[in-house]
């Protein structure tokens, strides 16, 4: 009998919900909020509204495109957090409703145990992937910036996490200096693409360990701009490629030393990449070039699923529910989720 999980994500501003068969992907319907790009970064309480008045339409999409009624669904996997308390409510509070009115059972999802299974969603027509464990996942996003152990399904070590700021907080903050919009990382993935990578030289940081720390790289950059504006005021217009380039090599080189730095320590070659910044071409390329000199075993995500998507709770979902992790009804969204924690709900 198939196994048939209705996930339904709402940590930040997409409102997502999709149905997985099996593991496999029949439907993922996601809603982008488009109205804080003129407050250049999230504004919490209209996150929240906009999630309240799409969030039905979007469940009634993904049950719609997946040609499944709510009567066949056996569990339904929601965002338990981490990521903006009112947003996570809207999702949490609509699941236990839905929950409560049909008598499916509820499974809470860690949002980045998502992200960390990513790599490992299929469309229906597509055979199902075959995981292999344990292997390192660089988990690398607006919020978080984590190295992490991945022993099984449900089993995981966080081998090293930035000390202060993401990585992709860096891309959007030293994209808004340089008047690039929100969110900026896009853009200067676009724009990198035809600069000079070297032309420019940053500092990066020296963390012992596997921890990670971009808060000395943006001051670098910060002052670099000032230094070099007060010469000319047209420096960034002029450079805007080259400035692009070579800030996007330096942020890839910091993860990917320490990447391979946790390879040589565990001894794994089995590595998965995931978060919003996996979607960077530069550093998709760059990890490939070097997993292919390393000879490691490479799985980079679909484009698609590397940003926020019900998809990957609906598949974390799937696992949970399987191994008998229900949640209880009176259970709270926390903006702080533990990563440690996903197994204690």
């Amino acid at each position: 009998m198939s196994l048939k999980i209705l996930g339904i994500e709402s940590s930040c501003d997409d409102t997502s919900a999709s149905v997985l068969c099996d593991t496999k992907l029949h439907s993922n319907v996601i809603n982008t909020q488009q109205i804080h790009e003129k407050y250049g970064g999230v504004v919490p309480e209209l996150a929240s509204r906009a999630h309240q008045q799409n969030i039905i339409l979007v469940v009634k999409e993904a049950l719609s495109l997946a040609n499944t009624k709510l009567s066949e669904i056996d569990a339904i996997a929601f965002t338990l957090g981490p990521g903006l308390l009112g947003s996570l409510m809207v999702g949490a509070s609509f699941a236990k409703g839905l929950s409560v009115s049909t008598g499916i059972p509820l499974v809470g999802v860690n949002h980045l145990h998502g992200h960390v299974l990513a790599h490992m969603l299929r469309e229906k027509d597509e055979d199902a992937f075959v995981a292999k464990f344990p292997y390192l996942c660089l988990l690398v996003s607006g919020g978080h910036t984590q190295i992490v152990l991945v022993k099984d399904y449900l089993s995981y070590e966080i081998l090293g996490k930035t000390i202060d700021d993401a990585a992709g907080e860096a891309f959007d903050k030293c994209a808004k200096v340089m008047g690039l919009g929100y969110p900026g990382g896009p853009v200067i993935d676009r724009l990198a693409q035809i600069g000079n990578k070297d032309r420019f030289s940053f500092n990066k940081p020296r963390i012992d360990g596997l921890d990670f720390s971009f808060s000395g790289f943006k001051t670098s950059f910060l002052y670099s701009l000032r230094d070099n504006l007060k010469q000319n005021s047209a420096f960034v217009e002029q450079n805007i490629n080259d400035l692009a380039a070579s800030l996007q090599k330096t942020i890839i080189e910091i993860l990917l030393d320490k990447l391979v730095k946790a390879v040589k320590l565990t001894g794994i070659t089995q590595i998965a990449i995931s978060g919003g910044v996996s979607a960077n071409s530069g550093l998709r390329k760059e990890l490939s070039d070097l997993a292919f000199a390393q000879n490691w075993n490479l799985h980079l995500p679909k484009i698609k699923y590397t940003t926020d998507n019900a998809a990957m709770i609906a598949l974390v979902g799937h696992f949970m529910y399987l191994c008998g992790k229900i949640s209880d009804p009176d259970v709270v969204p926390q903006a702080r989720l533990d990563f440690l924690n996903i197994n204690v709900l």
